[in-house]
């Protein structure tokens, strides 16, 4: 088959966003990755913080990652979106603190840049005393306590703006 028209390349943007969100309950992790992928965000990750409510055991974990993949991808083709978002398998929080770029969202941080180009969102009791002293740095998203699912969307807006120049 030959091209209809003309062909474009779309390049991959840059710097790659990441937003890497503690586990939320009922169908939160659903709404977060179908707006996450509709902002921009280029890599989306769940993790289980200390403090996490929820919790996933292996056979749940793969076949949730699986449904946030399928969420993503459908979110991607809705928005006309070319590059799809790379969403990754459930991890834990040592696995996010040491991304590159990461930064931790609390409640008093300095203001997002992107210098820090992946944003760590905890959970909904909030970060704990161990994985809190594992920050070099943390941002604020605003000035009122979010729930986890806003704070990553929120993280996922700043984050898209501040790459498209838009702030």
């Amino acid at each position: 088959l030959e091209p209809l028209g003309a062909s474009e390349v779309d390049p991959q943007p840059a710097p790659t966003l990441t937003v890497a969100f503690a586990l939320v309950k009922g169908e939160r992790p659903e709404l977060v990755v179908q707006k996450l992928t509709e902002l921009g965000i280029d890599r989306i990750v769940a993790f289980t913080a200390e403090r996490s409510v929820v919790r996933w055991d292996d056979a749940k974990a793969r076949k949730q990652v699986e449904r946030l993949r399928r969420v993503s991808r459908e979110a991607a083709m809705q928005c006309r979106r070319t590059w799809l978002p790379r969403v990754d398998d459930l991890a834990s929080f040592a696995d996010v603190v040491d991304l590159p770029g990461a930064v931790a969202a609390d409640r008093g941080g300095s203001p997002l840049t992107l210098a820090h180009p992946t944003v760590l969102i905890g959970p909904e009791g909030g970060w704990a005393p161990d994985e809190r002293r594992r920050f070099a740095t943390t941002i604020g998203l605003g000035e009122q306590v979010l729930r986890a699912e806003t704070a990553a969307l929120a993280a996922g807006t700043q984050l898209g703006a501040l790459r498209s120049g838009l702030v």
